[in-house]
């Protein structure tokens, strides 16, 4: 199994990134997810079931609408139930990883992960891109 470290590596190596949980609430984690790309001037979708636009950038309303699954990593900040449910769509949809917020899953989640092989696709341990995405990014350079 990856480490953190390098599960958070393969992870910010992507071209592009996708956030669940943001919204029009500046004081959410979500949004404030979704600024750390944007200030970092990385490729970043919002994802929203209802909002059309989000930091001035044009929202998807589901995972299943992101342009390269394939090729972005996710970002969740949602409530366990909600994140238990992207998990499943993210497997269909090949997403080669996932960066789960502190807080955004539950035991369901993490057996989900486990039974499903995703370990080394899956950040869910307290990690936090918030935290720890500008010293990775350091790292990486």
């Amino acid at each position: 199994m990856l480490s953190s470290f390098e599960k958070q590596k393969r992870f910010l190596s992507l071209p592009e990134f996708a956030v669940v949980g943001a919204s029009t609430d500046q004081s959410k984690w979500g949004t404030k997810i979704l600024q750390w790309y944007i200030a970092r001037h990385r490729p970043v979708t919002p994802v929203h079931p209802k909002v059309d636009e989000l930091e001035g950038i044009k929202t998807v309303r589901s995972i299943a609408d992101l342009s390269s699954p394939t090729a972005t990593g996710l970002s969740i900040v949602t409530p366990a139930k909600i994140t238990l449910d992207l998990l499943k769509q993210a497997k269909e949809l090949s997403i080669p990883a996932i960066w789960i917020q502190p807080g955004a899953s539950d035991v369901a989640c993490i057996d989900f992960i486990r039974e499903n092989g995703m370990e080394d696709q899956v950040l869910w341990q307290g990690e936090c891109l918030w935290r720890d995405g500008d010293g990775v990014v350091q790292a990486m350079l």
